[in-house]
């Protein structure tokens, strides 16, 4: 057994995790702040998680534990109220007699366990794990205070027809307040990007996008609708008495220590308004570009076509591709004091700090191609344009990127090649897109392998034949078998694939005399461009993600 009465700092050091000098400005910051130094060893990201829970395992003699995997106890949950669980980074696993085993970040950390000593009124042996994957369990476990059946049960039929709905739904402690925020708030935490809400003959199915895929999570009587659309409207500040036309709205919701921005958008159907939520994590949009999934010879070059003085570069892909997340990490890797970025979007997801955004504004006459010319009077060196939407719009920017301006924007076109096309569709004269356009980026995004199920497997012959590769290759490739820290579905998180086209004289050429999209690709090709498919590949072949979601998202390429 470990002696634990000797020091943590000497043990720190000792592991070579930390210098003298670093465990020094650790403590300084601890005092300072009033934390343990676990804690703020974590806060300052001084060394990784997973190492300072080995560490207090192997060095410190600390049961550790996998949570991922571990079935706690809910009576065990129960007795450990959530507002400390999540202050202390907690989890209680099971209690035998009048002892409680706990996981939790610092086991050092005396007044916590004092305080769970207190509140459980048992004795309290604790096990460590890592800050994710307790937060991951606090969801799991604690979830939002009560449940959508239990809140549905005080819900009574006949309530659609009260005179008192208005008053039902804006009053904030009402079990259709609670019903609404649950299910913003469980779809917040488990990384939902849309909540869908659908009206049925016989109820209201409720679904999450996750990863890009719909979940069902829930149902609620039909009776219930009226009331759940009324109350989301009343919080998007959307008009309650008019259900026959779409409308738009949003809302922002703090949560903690980060801010989610909801857009609403409400559709009348055969059985009364549609509503989705989108889900901005404001917290979440400003990636370095190295973590965006660009392979380190796609990413030279990406940052080869940024740094030109002008031009017009091009991000394509279907809606939810990524391509905003694109564009603002790009913004953000060449904000300089030196530089003044102007954008122009429809509508400002997310505020970047350094630039000066503007919004389209239709029924004030503030579209893109209106808003344009004026952001060229404000002497900018790099315009963002959220989308090239018509000819008026395709005009400006090109004339912006031919007169000095670095200019980024994007366009829904399935390959990069195919965007070159459609500027000419619009009307652009070839000889000016063949000038202007600098680049194109194409992407898709995929799921990432669950990391806590990940194991390998051969995928079948038909899988490979299609993907070009010899059945009896012997490349081993990997799944997710399905988990619980992954909801069972294999996978956790996505990333982008790329394809990059960059402009040569070849394929100028090709604008100008207005060849077919399959040409220029070719050309590219020959140039040295990796298609979104072979892109995907290499990630697969890598163990990033699956055979099967590359191609599920480069079916047309």
């Amino acid at each position: 057994m470990v002696d634990r009465s000797k020091s943590l700092r000497e043990s720190l050091v000792k592991s070579g995790l930390l210098t003298e000098a670093q465990i020094q400005e650790a403590v300084e910051d601890a005092r300072h702040n009033g934390e343990t130094l676990i804690r703020t060893i974590l806060k300052n990201n001084m060394v990784a998680e997973e190492l300072i829970a080995s560490f207090l395992e192997k060095e410190m003699d600390f049961p550790k534990v996998d949570l991922a995997s571990y079935l706690v106890d809910q009576k065990a949950v129960d007795l450990l109220p959530i507002n400390i669980a999540k202050k202390y980074h907690i989890i209680p696993l099971f209690k035998v007699g009048d002892v409680l085993t706990i996981a939790m970040v610092d086991p050092f950390d005396v007044v916590a366990l004092d305080e769970v000593r207190s509140k459980t009124k048992c004795d309290v042996e604790p096990m460590v794990s890592t800050p994710r994957d307790i937060d991951a369990a606090i969801t799991q476990y604690y979830g939002v205070a009560g449940s959508v059946d239990d809140l549905i049960k005080g819900i009574y039929p006949g309530a659609e027809n009260s005179s008192a709905i208005p008053k039902a739904v804006k009053d904030e402690e009402g079990p259709i307040s609670k019903l609404v925020s649950l299910l913003i708030f469980r779809a917040i935490a488990e990384k939902a990007s849309d909540i869908h809400i659908d009206p049925t003959e016989r109820n209201v199915r409720v679904r999450y996008r996750i990863d890009g895929i719909l979940h069902d999570v829930s149902s609620a009587p039909a009776y219930l609708q009226s009331l759940i659309i009324t109350r989301i409207k009343v919080m998007g500040k959307m008009d309650i008495a008019e259900s026959r036309v779409p409308q738009d709205g949003r809302f922002e919701l703090k949560m903690e220590t980060k801010a989610v921005d909801v857009r609403v958008s409400s559709y009348p159907t055969i059985y009364g308004e549609a509503i989705v939520m989108r889900l901005l994590d404001k917290s979440k949009v400003l990636y370095n570009l190295e973590d965006l999934g660009f392979s380190s010879k796609m990413l030279e070059q990406y940052k080869v076509l940024v740094d030109r003085p002008y031009g017009i570069i091009l991000v394509t892909g279907p809606t939810g591709s990524g391509k905003t997340t694109t564009l603002y990490s790009t913004l953000n890797n060449i904000i300089t004091s030196e530089k003044n970025i102007m954008t122009i979007e429809d509508p400002v997801e997310y505020e970047l700090a350094g630039t000066r955004q503007s919004q389209v504004n239709v029924k004030a006459g503030m579209d893109f191609s209106r808003a344009l010319p004026s952001i060229l009077r404000q002497d900018p060196d790099v315009i963002l344009v959220g989308e090239i939407r018509d000819l008026d719009t395709a005009k400006i920017a090109i004339q912006a990127a031919l007169t000095g301006h670095l200019v980024f924007s994007t366009l829904h076109t399935n390959d990069a090649s195919g965007a070159l096309n459609r500027l000419t569709d619009m009307g652009i004269e070839p000889f000016l897109v063949s000038s202007a356009v600098a680049g194109i980026i194409a992407q898709r995004l995929v799921r990432l392998i669950c990391t806590h199920c990940k194991t390998p497997f051969v995928p079948s012959p038909e899988v490979l034949q299609r993907l070009g590769l010899e059945v009896n290759s012997g490349q081993t490739f990997f799944h997710g078998k399905g988990c619980k820290s992954c909801h069972n579905t294999g996978y956790e998180g996505r990333f982008g694939i790329y394809e990059i086209l960059t402009m040569n004289d070849k394929i100028k050429d090709f604008v100008i005399s207005k060849a077919a999209s399959h040409e220029i690709k070719k050309a590219a090709i020959e140039g040295g461009m990796k298609t979104l498919r072979e892109d995907g590949m290499e990630k697969a072949i890598a163990g990033k993600t699956t055979v099967d979601e590359v191609l599920r998202v480069t079916q047309l390429d």
